[in-house]
């Protein structure tokens, strides 16, 4: 997304505890990520994946190849949705081309490919794979493109003690949120299986996004059920680069980075006997 994010990845990867990270393919700091990821490559505890950009972004093929997942009459320029409630009604209304979701997605992948990275895994912009109808297809293409993982969005009923939950009221919303989408769970394991990839039990800390401190990770760590689970997180600067992007993690990407790279992260893990993996090794 920006010099200041790719940097601050690097950082917590070789100075903290992060073991794996995506990367767009159609984003302002694309060719200086890759070239990164390259040089991070040799290192066999961290991985690269694909995040599939879907919303919020621009494709990557030409506009008439995705015609259906275009925001609706946008003008100066070629962009999907913005808004994920309403790419999510487009999908369950059925809207979205199967056909140019795979495309799309599959085009995103040959493009990280194109550029020196072999990608471990995808996850999607927004969790967007959550719903069956978008799943099914990125499934396909990333089957296609020898992408042997993707990233399990979901997360244990109770990602912390209830206690926490309810003493912090923003995350009110977020928790019933999720709770929701769990429902969806069952189908997507369903789905990943019978198309031959791997994934994790779940991912953890989706929840506390933009909110993250040592308090919380401890927290968090300390209630992870014994399985392979995904800690999802967001280094990086907040720069004035940062600040032409639309989006609602700044300060708290400086605030991810520090935390990432701090003893007392390290320590929380050790302490509950955690062990850090990459995508290549799930």
């Amino acid at each position: 997304m920006t010099a200041g994010i790719n940097r601050g990845i690097a950082e917590a990867q070789q100075r903290g505890i992060v073991t794996s990270a995506t990367l767009m393919a159609k984003s302002r700091a694309f060719e200086e990520a890759a070239a990164l990821a390259g040089s991070l490559a040799g290192n066999p505890r961290f991985s690269v994946g694909c995040h599939i950009v879907l919303l919020d972004g621009e494709p990557v093929l030409p506009a008439e190849r995705v015609a259906s997942l275009l925001q609706p009459g946008k003008q100066n320029g070629i962009h999907f949705r913005v808004k994920l409630n309403d790419f999510v009604v487009a999908s369950f209304r059925g809207k979205l081309q199967p056909d140019e979701i795979e495309a799309e997605a599959a085009a995103q992948i040959q493009r990280l490919r194109a550029a020196g990275v072999a990608p471990s895994h995808f996850d999607t912009h927004k969790h967007a794979h959550m719903f069956p109808a978008v799943l099914r297809p990125l499934l396909r293409a990333a089957r296609a493109g020898k992408v042997p993982a993707v990233r399990n969005p979901f997360g244990q009923v109770w990602p912390l003690p209830l206690g926490d939950v309810l003493r912090r009221r923003q995350l009110w919303k977020r928790f019933a949120q999720l709770n929701v989408l769990r429902n969806l769970a069952a189908k997507f394991r369903d789905e990943v299986e019978a198309h031959g990839l791997r994934t994790t039990d779940g991912s953890v800390a989706v929840l506390v996004s933009g909110i993250l401190d040592l308090k919380l990770f401890s927290r968090i760590v300390d209630n992870i059920p014994e399985g392979t689970w995904e800690f999802v997180c967001h280094p990086g600067y907040n720069d004035a680069e940062l600040d032409r992007v639309r989006t609602r993690l700044r300060q708290s990407r400086a605030q991810e980075l520090e935390l990432l790279t701090s003893p007392g992260a390290r320590e929380a893990l050790q302490r509950r006997g955690v062990e850090l993996i990459s995508y290549w090794e799930l």
